[in-house]
């Protein structure tokens, strides 16, 4: 159990992101309407300028994960913070305590009660990570046209912006990430992730708060 939930959540930090969140699976694209190209890079221009105007953020978030091996869905519940420019804190709360921080140049993962640090600037893979991670939540992967695919959708209340890997180091685990902003303050609220093997990840964001003073501390681990 110990082992597959490192893991688990390990798969999660790649797959993200972005400690940060919304898609349907494919079924459901049909149900949304494809946007035109001025309302294209509207939203573009709204998701950068709201990105820019937001120092921090603070919300719960509820994730679920469907795996092929396991029949049940994986239900966890915790919080995230968001602090510019590189700090970011997913805490898991249930059905187990486990804490991801990146702080700058730097991973923290607290798995009970043990601790490990991963220097990002040494690590190439979890740079890529951190990338993502952080690329989902701001929007700057909507125009990250190297290594994703976008394609834009709206419904009465979001935009779906479904984002197809393109790069070969991304593929073999990734498949796609879709994200959903919501109309009334261009802020995700939801980001699924499917991955290449077939395994589906969803976090939806709820009681969001905007550039509320979030201590440094809480980008620490002890």
């Amino acid at each position: 159990m110990h082992k597959n939930k490192v893991s688990f959540t390990c798969r999660l930090i790649l797959y993200i992101m972005a400690g940060l969140p919304a898609l349907f699976p494919l079924r459901a694209i049909s149900q949304n309407t494809p946007m035109d190209a001025p309302s294209i890079a509207s939203l573009r221009n709204r998701v950068k300028e709201v990105s820019q105007q937001t120092t921090t953020i603070s919300c719960d978030f509820i994730q679920e994960k469907e795996m092929n091996m396991i029949s049940e869905k994986i239900i966890s519940r915790g919080k995230f913070y968001l602090k510019k420019e590189k700090k970011l804190r997913w805490e898991y709360l249930s059905p187990f305590a486990y804490l991801i921080i990146i702080n700058n140049d730097k991973i923290y993962i607290r798995d009970e009660e043990k601790i490990n640090q991963i220097s990002l600037k040494s690590n190439k893979i979890f740079l890529e990570i951190n990338r993502i991670i952080l690329g989902s939540i701001q929007g700057t992967l909507l125009t990250d046209e190297q290594n994703f695919s976008a394609s834009f959708f709206e419904t009465p209340a979001s935009w779906m912006v479904r984002l197809k890997t393109l790069a070969p180091q991304l593929k073999e685990s990734l498949s796609e990430i879709v994200i959903w902003f919501d109309r009334k303050d261009v802020t995700v609220t939801r980001i699924e992730i499917n991955e290449a093997g077939g395994d589906f990840t969803r976090i939806s964001f709820s009681a969001k708060r905007l550039n509320q003073p979030i201590a440094d501390e809480m980008f620490t681990v002890r």
